[in-house]
């Protein structure tokens, strides 16, 4: 008797070991799936574009989702020798608005900096990216016109992950986009605020239909392409969980790491603050501007809103900032004489490359700090 039940209660372990075990490869797979979905998408694209060579007038995907389309600006030119296919159309249908949600977004996404990158495999990886950085979806009307903005000095090795994963997020979301570097000329105290002004202007100057404006820095990378790069109602905040933070929220008037600011709302707080250099408080001083202007920052959802930092050193040049505690406290008194209206840079040099405009510029140094005592 005692040899049967053991028997039995034997079995009933094993039966539920193998339950476990069961259940244990069904999570796993479903995390590989999840995780992964965006390697399946890359290969159906893949072998899309395989189809469209051998096709070439169909209208199969390209790389990275887009369609080869011969009619809006800025789309590359057919060939001379090309014929149209019998079955084409004379005249083409007019473009359709793109969806306020575009279907061909992934989601989650896996980013990792170990793998090497180069500025060669950016541009081989993204073939539709016309000279300076810009593109138009071919196959839709696009809401906005935007540019990005990144404040820089001395981060090449971080621009190219940057432009690795953004350029193929960007053309999933159906974005009409010019990325642009803005350059700090020399070696003086960095004021990524006074950057984010001259690259306000010198964006428009070489495109005056841009109306929406998101302000990132290089080494921040979404974790999800839902994350949508347009311009809202209202001041949007992007970056609502970074990696560095927990994926949390560090407190509820943080405006740091990626925003986004329509043109008549960046008019309307009068740009951001000139003077504040070195590291810190000029997001502080944005987002009190943005509240005493009679907005509100609205943000995605937490589960969206996430971010992955390349772990660096802190910059030289970049300490941090030891009046940014007093002048956060002034933003009422400085934002009406302290913004655009009074920005002073010396254009140095303007170069497009294959995957960005680089603007250089010297923005001058910080004041003499009066000697205490």
């Amino acid at each position: 008797m005692t040899r049967l039940l053991l028997g039995v209660t034997l079995e009933r372990i094993c039966k539920a070991v193998l339950l476990l075990c069961l259940l244990h490869f069904v999570i796993i797979m479903i995390l590989y799936f999840d995780v992964y979905a965006q390697h399946l998408d890359f290969f159906s694209r893949f072998n899309a574009r395989n189809a469209s060579r051998a096709h070439p007038f169909s209208n199969s995907s390209r790389p990275n989702g887009t369609v080869p389309s011969y009619g809006p600006a800025g789309a590359e030119a057919p060939s001379p020798s090309a014929k149209p296919s019998a079955n084409q159309s004379a005249t083409e249908k007019p473009l359709q608005p793109c969806q306020e949600t575009p279907p061909g977004l992934v989601g989650r996404l896996l980013i990792e900096f170990s793998s090497p990158m180069s500025m060669e495999r950016v541009q081989r990886e993204n073939p539709d990216v016309r000279q300076g950085g810009k593109y138009t979806p071919p196959d839709c009307l696009p809401r906005q016109k935007v540019a990005i903005l990144i404040p820089f000095r001395h981060r090449e090795h971080h621009l190219k992950y940057w432009l690795h994963y953004l350029h193929p997020i960007l053309r999933r979301q159906k974005v009409a986009y010019g990325i642009y570097i803005i350059n700090q000329f020399g070696e003086d105290t960095f004021n990524r605020a006074k950057l984010l002004n001259v690259g306000f202007l010198e964006a428009l100057k070489d495109d005056e239909e841009y109306d929406c404006f998101i302000f990132s820095d290089v080494d921040l990378i979404p974790m999800d392409d839902r994350n949508l790069y347009r311009c809202y109602e209202q001041p949007r905040h992007f970056a609502v969980g970074m990696d560095k933070f927990g994926f949390r929220l560090p407190y509820a008037g943080y405006f740091g790491g990626v925003s986004g600011l329509s043109k008549s709302q960046f008019l309307k707080i009068n740009g951001f603050p000139n003077e504040y250099w070195g590291w810190g408080g000029e997001d502080d001083d944005i987002f009190n501007r943005i509240s005493l202007n009679g907005m509100k920052v609205s943000r995605p959802d937490i589960r969206i809103g996430r971010y992955r930092m390349i772990k660096h050193e802190r910059d030289k040049h970049n300490e941090p900032n030891p009046q940014r505690f007093t002048k956060i406290q002034n933003t009422k008194m400085t934002m009406k004489r302290d913004g655009i209206s009074s920005l002073q840079y010396r254009l140095v040099e303007v170069s497009r490359q294959p995957m960005y405009t680089n603007i250089t510029v010297e923005i001058g140094r910080p004041p003499p700090r009066l000697a205490r005592g």
